[in-house]
């Protein structure tokens, strides 16, 4: 297992760390409580009822050996490392929670999808899986589960109305698949210090006519990296742009989680265009996905998706760090915390929590951030009402190859970990809010100053317009895959981007094709179109959408200030 943590979490030894006898249960929960639960949307009297909840629950399963998995990020190791063990003091459940890279972790369930063995009790993979869930029907829907076989385990006061992904982790026939652990979106980041300078205003605005702000197109992000790169500033070279380029795993979703979305390829309709999201598939009335190439009324190789990439591969070229081509997702996310990056267009909030440490270039002594974050600026083919950006929203799933007393055991350890009891800690270490009740708790009212914009931007509106990949995906496993490949021959400069991306959709059909001869995905699965000439395509009405005469609209920028009072309002 590539680059797994394995938390032990043996009653004996987590009772041990709590200075516990071994038959404890109520005492292990009041310490717990007492060192870990400063801050809580409930009361101390009503964590302790949740908490004697769970280990009644729990009962049936003491001294059982569970396995769950996720990917590696800040939230997830306070899980692994604090709440597992909790939770194994707690109700005397043995849980393991493993952290390996987010594209093992598909891997692992792919495995599990194929071969029907229980390889682990749980996962948290991402609600970019949904499309998958729905149609294979190979995970457990949630909503029978806590009706059915689950009720006995499906904590009381879950309160999934208080969850803020829940939308995400829905199939269109209204039964939820997921359960929320985290979330993050993917926006915009700037050097709010530097776009603020009196004499980097005047500057900017004697050389490009507009005052420097916020881009909300990328006309005007091109400027902004082009005016900054190459500056010295506090004695350091500055790059107008970060991102990262090495043909691995990661640049797949650099991609897939909306890029070309915001690009404009797609279909207009929210939380995702349809017929054609940002994948470039296209689907039918039925849902059934029919074509991915533009010559099948797809548009991953459209004139909008060439422009998308070709933009990403000359703003990585002439504005970035040198060694960003070869850097993956996790090598590019902490660059900009070094104090050289004015501004990244693809940038993730799950990189807050590292973003905000003490002693950074990027933190001012009063240990409020030099940045902010801001919606993401929009493509030449983007139009109103169209998908503003991706939110990734890591869930647990139940996958029905796990036997029932595992999948019980495991579900109660989804809840503890997602629960009101722990969730406003939670968050306060890993930033990627989940429920609506610690979004408005007031400890994030008084850190909101030091946060960035994080906290304005989930008490918006508009936090529900950035979403995950939709249902029209029929299996992510497969297809996110040829996404890498096929999109490092772009990067690498191996292959032009129309190159690219026409290799990128003939293999997404061929997967589509042999999902549709193997019928296992029933009514469901894919149905392709006849092949006809692009142009009939082009010249319909949405995407794919023919190509602009210019693809460098005049430029638009805003005040950071007057966004978030817009926000605020």
């Amino acid at each position: 297992m590539k680059h797994a943590i394995r938390t032990s979490t043996a009653l004996a030894v987590a009772l041990t760390a709590f200075g516990l006898p071994a038959q404890a249960d109520m005492e292990a929960a009041k310490a717990f409580l007492d060192e870990h639960i400063e801050r809580s949307a409930l009361s101390r009297a009503e964590q302790e009822e949740e908490m004697q909840w769970f280990i009644n629950a729990a009962e049936p399963f003491q001294d059982m050996d569970i396995t769950v998995v996720s990917e590696t990020i800040t939230t997830h190791e306070y899980e692994s490392k604090v709440l597992a063990p909790a939770f194994s003091a707690i109700t005397g459940i043995n849980v393991t929670h493993d952290l390996i890279g987010e594209g093992d972790v598909v891997e692992k369930l792919q495995t599990q999808m194929q071969s029907g063995q229980n390889i682990y009790d749980a996962y948290i993979n991402d609600a970019d899986l949904i499309g998958t869930h729905w149609r294979y029907q190979q995970v457990r829907n949630l909503t029978d589960w806590m009706d059915g076989e689950g009720a006995d385990v499906t904590n009381p006061n879950l309160n999934l109305d208080d969850f803020i992904g829940t939308s995400f982790t829905t199939a269109p026939d209204g039964k939820l698949y997921q359960l929320p652990s985290q979330q993050f979106a993917n926006l915009y980041w700037f050097r709010y210090d530097w776009f603020n300078d009196p004499e980097i205003q005047a500057e900017f605005k004697e050389e490009y006519g507009y005052d420097l702000g916020v881009p909300r197109n990328w006309s005007a992000y091109e400027d902004i990296a082009e005016f900054f790169t190459g500056r010295e500033i506090d004695g350091e070279e500055v790059y107008g742009n970060m991102d990262y380029g090495k043909k691995d795993p990661s640049l797949g979703w650099r991609f897939t989680d909306a890029w070309m979305s915001m690009a404009g390829m797609g279909s207009k309709g929210e939380p995702n265009g349809l017929p054609v999201d940002e994948w470039g598939i296209r689907v039918n009335d039925k849902s059934q996905p029919v074509g991915s190439c533009v010559d099948r009324g797809g548009a991953t190789n459209a004139p909008a998706a060439v422009y998308a990439i070709e933009k990403y591969k000359y703003w990585l070229e002439n504005f970035t760090p040198p060694a960003a081509s070869g850097m993956t997702f996790s090598e590019a996310g902490p660059v900009p915390a070094q104090g050289n990056i004015a501004q990244q267009m693809f940038w993730y909030t799950a990189f807050t929590a590292d973003m905000v440490k003490e002693g950074l270039p990027v933190m001012n002594e009063d240990g409020t951030p030099k940045w902010r974050m801001a919606p993401s600026p929009h493509g030449a083919y983007w139009e109103e009402g169209m998908k503003v950006g991706y939110q990734d929203v890591g869930s647990w799933t139940l996958m029905k190859s796990t036997p029932v007393d595992r999948a019980k055991a495991a579900w109660l350890y989804a809840q503890f970990v997602t629960s009101m009891t722990v969730d406003v800690e939670k968050s306060h270490e890993g930033l990627t809010f989940i429920r609506d009740s610690t979004i408005n708790h007031e400890s994030f009212t008084e850190r909101a100053p030091k946060l960035g914009g994080l906290v304005e931007f989930y008490r918006s509106p508009a936090r529900v317009r950035w979403s995950d990949t939709g249902t029209n995906v029929p299996d992510y496993p497969k297809l996110a895959q040829l996404w890498w490949q096929n999109i490092g021959d772009a990067s690498s400069g191996a292959k032009t981007a129309k190159e690219a991306l026409t290799s990128l959709c003939e293999a997404q059909e061929q997967v589509l094709s042999r999902l549709e001869r193997a019928g296992i995905q029933g009514e469901l699965g894919p149905n392709l179109n006849e092949e006809r000439d692009p142009e009939y395509w082009l010249s319909q009405p949405g995407a794919p959408k023919p190509e602009l005469d210019n693809e460098k609209p005049e430029p638009i920028t805003v005040g950071y200030d007057e966004l978030i009072k817009s926000w605020q309002e």
